[in-house]
């Protein structure tokens, strides 16, 4: 679907949009809308998120261009923000779920549970008993174990093998540690699901999220490719899809991986008619599309040193620097307690230190930071912020992550 006026018209009707309000924004105009926003919350001050929808739309579109043979299965895990997944199923995407819970979450929008992949390679089996009573009928897996799980309790559901990419790029989030099949026991996995007559209908492999070296693509895809070749060895029914997982960034980085995706499916499968391909997006379609608001509830200078405490932080939504190495970066939004320079522009910047609420030392979100004078009840506004963040976010010392709203803008592209 494009963008413009009718895909946002899709989208206001959508489920986990429909009723809730959409402030259209001019392109550039993320900030001032957050200003307002800020301004108005003059009692609360509580932190804030902004989703746009308009970026979703464009990255979709980008995606569409960039990998047109590869469905997207959005990785729920990523984000679960309903409207964020609403928004997501409108503009077709398929989803790769983990859990009981995200499959409901997924489902409760009106998605079909063919456009749903349980990509979890080792289930509990009362999930995998669900799967089967919803009718979500592939998944994935890398043991004997999981294979008998399957058998017995969801016997008509369709397999993919996964295996272990060769490498992980320097993913900033390796996976291989954990999943996937190493090239010995390839062969005798597919003969276990042979032997308990199951359909392995092909490969899956995640070189890992956030990869910074898109060659690994090329490389996992000869690897699959092989594995095809062994199941045809082994006498299966021909394998038909192939799933390349995750590990897209939506920086420049984007366009070198497409390349590298496009010219090994080219050099492994072109001989491969019919192919389904399929890819578990998260990072991609979520990180740049939301962007949070803090407000700063403390203050301490120490000599030439600013120091400032906001209200939310490693413990909520920055966990993010934790468990998925990410560097954040911040930036003034709006400066309340300076009425002639509400922008914060211009002037002396110090070196600055911003913790978060909770009382934990570790809870300290950037060090070093270059930031004008600030006060307390200013507010700190940080971008790419939407990838494993909220969704990873706890309630620890009372400061609830999931309490923080999130606001709906669509920037127009023009």
């Amino acid at each position: 679907m494009g963008s413009g006026p009718k895909s946002l018209q899709a989208i206001l009707a959508s489920p986990g949009i429909r009723g809730k309000r959409i402030t259209t924004i001019s392109k550039g105009g993320l900030s001032d809308f957050m200003q307002s926003i800020a301004f108005s919350k003059q009692e609360s001050r509580e932190p804030f998120y902004v989703l746009d929808l308009g970026a979703v739309t464009s990255l979709m579109d980008k995606w569409t261009r960039a990998l047109p043979m590869v469905r997207p299965y959005y990785a729920v895990k990523c984000n679960p923000d309903p409207a964020f997944l609403g928004t997501m199923a409108e503009l077709g995407s398929s989803f790769d779920c983990a859990s009981r819970a995200e499959m409901e979450a997924v489902l409760s929008l009106g998605v079909s549970p063919d456009r749903i992949v349980f990509a979890n390679p080792c289930k509990a089996e009362s999930h995998i008993k669900y799967a089967a009573t919803v009718g979500v009928n592939l998944t994935t897996f890398d043991s004997k174990d999981e294979i008998e799980k399957i058998r017995k309790w969801h016997p008509k559901c369709a397999l993919l093998i996964r295996i272990k990419a060769p490498d992980d790029g320097g993913a900033r989030c390796p996976l291989g540690p954990k999943y996937g099949a190493l090239p010995e026991e390839v062969a005798p996995l597919l003969q276990a699901a042979l032997s308990a007559r199951l359909t392995v209908t092909g490969v899956s492999f995640h070189i890992g999220s956030g990869a910074k070296d898109s060659r690994a693509y090329h490389r996992a895809i000869a690897a699959a490719k092989t594995t095809f070749e062994t199941a045809t060895r082994l006498g299966m029914p021909r394998m038909r899809v192939l799933n390349i997982g995750g590990g897209f960034t939506a920086n420049p980085q984007f366009n070198e991986a497409a390349s590298a995706v496009n010219g090994a499916l080219q050099s492994y499968f072109a001989s491969d008619p019919g192919l389904s391909i399929m890819a578990e997006p998260g990072r991609f379609f979520a990180e740049s599309t939301f962007t949070l608001a803090t407000n700063i509830i403390g203050k301490r200078v120490r000599g030439e040193l600013r120091e400032y405490w906001i209200n939310d932080g490693i413990y909520g939504s920055m966990n993010c620097i934790l468990y998925d190495h990410a560097t954040v970066t911040c930036t003034p939004l709006a400066c309340t307690s300076n009425r002639a320079n509400p922008t914060c522009k211009g002037g002396r910047t110090y070196s600055s230190t911003v913790f978060g609420p909770t009382c934990d030392a570790l809870d300290t979100v950037l060090m070093g930071h270059q930031l004008p004078e600030l006060q307390v009840n200013d507010w700190l506004v940080f971008p790419d912020m939407g990838a494993y963040t909220a969704a990873a976010g706890s309630n620890f010392n009372g400061f609830s992550t999931s309490a923080i709203l999130t606001y709906l803008a669509y920037s127009n592209p023009s």
